[in-house]
């Protein structure tokens, strides 16, 4: 059933942001009276399509290749590679009559239109939901090997990385990677200490999730009527310093002790106030207490409607520059950021295992940011490539041919192609992994 909701949600996400991003071209190129021939959601290959009708000249549908979408547009040499009309002259209503502003327009209405959705998407997240994070003044990291061999410890406040802070706990790992980080400084028991990250484990550090868990001191918040420690003495405020011979320090410590005395009775020495008390409690059969805990102190910031659109368009730039940031890692092939690459196969099992409609918009403006900068490259074949030769063409004032477009576009798909199987590659790698 999990599985299930990914693919419904991932299906229905990848559908609003074609439909979202060739409205961008069909509506800038029916402004200035170029024909469109076809908008489809899918890929109707031979022909086929499980639904489609016709308005005016264009006809309308659903293709049975689920693998994008595309608006075909008269005139225009795309990845239809539909060349039979350059053997015609001119038509007034063709792309290539249109004067070079027009057709740029034309080609940066998608992208266009993907910033746009994002930027409302995330504004009606801010709107209704706020702004929600984790501060990461004042929290302690729990290390995973990886950061443990890079001489991070449990306990460890990290201050900054390279004399700058980082506000948000939960962008300690991708900001590590981003900035490109030399020097972190941590503080450790009462010292400040230095430690210097060595750039070539960048990769490692991309592949290797949960470097820097929020460490959580195992403090009671409650104990529910049902729990097997109901009538305990347990109270609110509770600190857990041992169970039973095992001093601990964090929840994660306590985890496996508690899960190796499943079914049974335990001495837990615990700080109430500024005494520490001994308490009997007991574990029940999966290893659990049956008790709530105290949480982290979340930080959240509320908008008014008026308020929620710089917001949200401020969270659109940053998750831009981000992406961008990501991208040029993934182009350097020294920092192995490349195997980090995913298909629909990574982006499904990112969308949430039940439906939720907060996470569900969050990920639609994340990947309308994702696809708009994508298209951005200037490669053949994507709107980046079509925008990078009108410019060239307006710059210059010479129109690249025919024949050179033609090829250009054949060299483009192959490189698409190959993107393609590099991120199937890495996720069926992942998968086996």
């Amino acid at each position: 059933m999990t599985v299930l909701m990914k693919i419904l949600q991932l299906a229905l996400v990848l559908s609003i942001l074609i439909v979202f991003h060739e409205l961008g071209h069909f509506l800038f190129a029916r402004l200035f009276g170029i024909r469109v021939d076809k908008f489809y959601l899918f890929f109707d290959v031979g022909g086929r399509a499980l639904f489609r009708f016709r308005r005016g000249d264009t006809e309308y549908g659903i293709g049975w290749l689920p693998l994008g979408g595309y608006c075909k547009i008269s005139g225009m040499i795309d990845e239809s590679m539909d060349t039979g009309y350059l053997k015609n002259e001119p038509q007034p209503w063709e792309f290539r009559s249109k004067p070079a502003w027009q057709r740029l327009l034309v080609m940066a209405g998608g992208v266009l239109f993907n910033f746009i959705l994002a930027i409302l998407v995330f504004s009606g997240i801010m709107a209704v939901n706020g702004e929600t994070s984790l501060p990461n003044e004042g929290n302690c990291i729990f290390v995973n090997g990886l950061s443990y061999e890079m001489g991070f410890r449990n306990g460890d406040r990290i201050l900054s990385y390279d004399g700058s802070p980082v506000e948000n706990f939960y962008e300690l790992q991708p900001e590590l990677v981003r900035r490109r980080v030399r020097r972190v400084e941590v503080l450790r028991g009462g010292d400040t200490l230095n430690l210097y990250i060595d750039r070539s484990m960048i990769g490692r550090i991309l592949d290797s999730p949960g470097m820097f868990e929020l460490a959580m001191p195992f403090v009671i918040d409650s104990v529910p009527p049902s729990s097997v420690n109901s009538g305990a003495d347990i109270r609110k405020g509770d600190r857990v310093l041992r169970i039973g011979d095992s001093g601990i320090t964090f929840l994660q410590d306590a985890s496996p002790l508690l899960e190796g005395l499943a079914g049974s009775d335990v001495n837990l020495s615990v700080l109430r106030g500024g005494d520490t008390l001994s308490v009997q409690a007991s574990v029940d059969s999966s290893g659990k207490m049956g008790v709530y805990l105290a949480g982290p102190s979340f930080s959240r910031r509320t908008y008014s409607l008026a308020e929620s659109f710089p917001a949200g368009w401020s969270y659109a730039w940053k998750t831009v520059r981000n992406y961008l940031s990501d991208l040029r890692l993934v182009a350097t092939p020294g920092t192995g950021a490349y195997r980090s690459v995913g298909s629909f196969i990574a982006i499904g099992q990112a969308m949430p295992s039940s439906w939720n409609w907060m996470e569900f918009f969050y990920m639609l403006g994340l990947m309308s940011i994702m696809l708009g900068v994508m298209n951005l490259l200037p490669i053949p074949g994507l709107d980046g490539g079509h925008i990078v030769f009108t410019l060239y063409e307006m710059l210059t004032g010479r129109k690249p041919s025919d024949k050179f477009m033609m090829a250009a576009q054949a060299v483009g798909m192959v490189l698409l192609l190959l993107l393609m199987l590099l991120a199937f590659g890495n996720d069926i790698g992942r998968l086996v992994k």
